[in-house]
């Protein structure tokens, strides 16, 4: 089955806890503090592996976690930094986030490498924490969590041609003869509703991969009939094989038709109309595409001043096939010279670097707003629920160390500025205590 689309949930691994340790030893008194930092949690990577061709893995499998980081250690040793999770994607697939929209990713050549979700950093122990007004503090860090997000993968086949048409125009029949692929053909609308792949070998030593790509219908640009899904394969094949029917044997006229597909391509990605065009004038064969053709050349002629390339076919009878996979070969072969020339510049200004890291984009720390909920006043701030999650809020001395940076952060400040008196509740995420109002007051005292 082919699958080129799924939505899956992705979290890099939590960061160890440090540790809360004292020196125990004989003849030692009053040992200072020991824990060690808590060690990273594992990055979650998306790499692509060349083997894959479609998604299917993740059909079944939604949700990837990497693993946590080792918990810190007595006598001041760090717990081990967790290893990364590689998750194996087929080339050619564009990674966005489902949140925003944003697309994170487009990955097409092997080897190459996304952090998609970043691990957490190991909490610290409290060794860290020692200072000469509190030698032997009793307060340690819980490690970060790890980026989490749910992602969409979205497969774009990755052809060197790709065929394009109306559907039953014989696009099925002619990969068929010409490589060593067996799509399902039938005298039916809509016969391949997934992209089919084959190697075409030319016979002089060149080879390339050919694509059998859905049919389109007017509309398709706008999502109608398999729209899209067939589209946005589309635009990875280097060369397009304009598949027609000269014989004209649903009614429908060709030029129109060669008109209506060039249209859709058009609407969904201008650069689509730009990328090199076969029209491969199919089903010669019959006494129908033998009358329609001079007139097919006329309107064509009428149309623009452009020289297309136009090679009669029979996909029956085998009729100018070698011809036509030829000339593929021989556009492809100026096509990949070229993208070979930009891709040089490109990588001469570019950073060198392969894998590349996404983050999440947080508020800076100074950001915080204060409101009123009936009684009770609420402070909203990303930075200082995050630092809550990371310190366990029973401990004295983390408490004063939390009262020491909401003081820091103006947040006493703005409060009485608000209005709040001694005993007002005050609520910071699911945490809530009293305000004390007094300038003499010092929580370090």
């Amino acid at each position: 089955m082919f699958v080129d689309k799924a939505k899956i949930f992705v979290k890099g691994g939590d960061g160890g806890d440090g540790l809360i340790s004292f020196r125990r030893e004989k003849y030692v008194e009053n040992g200072g503090p020991y824990g060690g930092d808590g060690g990273n949690g594992g990055n979650l990577i998306f790499r692509v592996d060349e083997g894959l061709r479609t998604l299917m893995d993740f059909r079944y499998q939604k949700h990837f976690k990497a693993s946590r980081g080792e918990r810190g250690k007595v006598k001041g040793m760090h717990g081990a930094s967790a290893e990364d999770t590689v998750v194996r994607i087929p080339p050619g697939t564009v990674v966005t986030d489902d949140d925003t929209g944003e697309v994170l990713a487009d990955l097409t050549r092997h080897g190459q490498e996304v952090v998609i979700a970043k691990g957490g950093r190991g909490g610290r122990g409290n060794m860290r924490f020692a200072t000469p007004s509190n030698p032997a503090p009793y307060i340690s860090e819980n490690g970060e969590p790890g980026e989490e997000r749910w992602v969409v993968l979205e497969l774009k086949v990755m052809a060197d041609v790709g065929l394009v048409g109306f559907p039953s125009v014989g696009k099925s029949t002619l990969l068929s003869v010409v490589s060593g692929a067996r799509p399902k053909i039938g005298a039916y609308h809509f016969t391949t509703i997934s992209p089919n792949l084959g190697v075409v070998d030319v016979g002089d030593g060149r080879s390339f991969v050919m694509a059998d790509l859905p049919g389109l219908i007017e509309g398709a640009h706008e999502g109608v009939g398999l729209g899209h899904e067939f589209l946005r394969h589309v635009e990875r094949t280097k060369v397009i094989i304009h598949v027609i029917d000269m014989a004209a044997t649903d009614g429908r006229d060709p030029f129109e038709d060669w008109i209506k597909i060039n249209n859709e391509l058009k609407l969904y990605n201008e650069k689509l109309a730009e990328r090199p065009q076969i029209i491969a004038v199919n089903k010669m064969d019959m006494p129908e595409a033998e009358e329609n053709f001079p007139i097919f050349m006329e309107q064509l002629k009428a149309y623009d001043d452009k020289e297309h390339i136009i090679m009669p076919i029979s996909s029956l009878t085998k009729e100018g096939i070698n011809d036509l996979i030829y000339k593929a070969a021989d556009v492809l072969e100026v096509v990949e010279k070229q993208l070979a020339e930009e891709e040089e510049q490109n990588i001469a200004t570019a950073d060198q670097s392969e894998r590349k890291v996404f983050k999440y984009e947080r508020k800076k720390e100074a950001d915080f707003t204060v409101k009123r909920d009936n009684e009770d006043y609420v402070v909203e701030s990303e930075a200082i629920e995050r630092y809550m999650q990371r310190f366990n809020m029973t401990s004295y001395d983390a408490v004063m160390r939390f009262a020491r940076m909401l003081r820091r952060m103006g947040v006493d400040e703005e409060l009485r500025r608000r209005g709040a008196r001694d005993g007002d509740t005050v609520r910071i995420g699911d945490f809530a205590f009293e305000f004390f109002e007094g300038s003499d007051y010092n929580p370090y005292d």
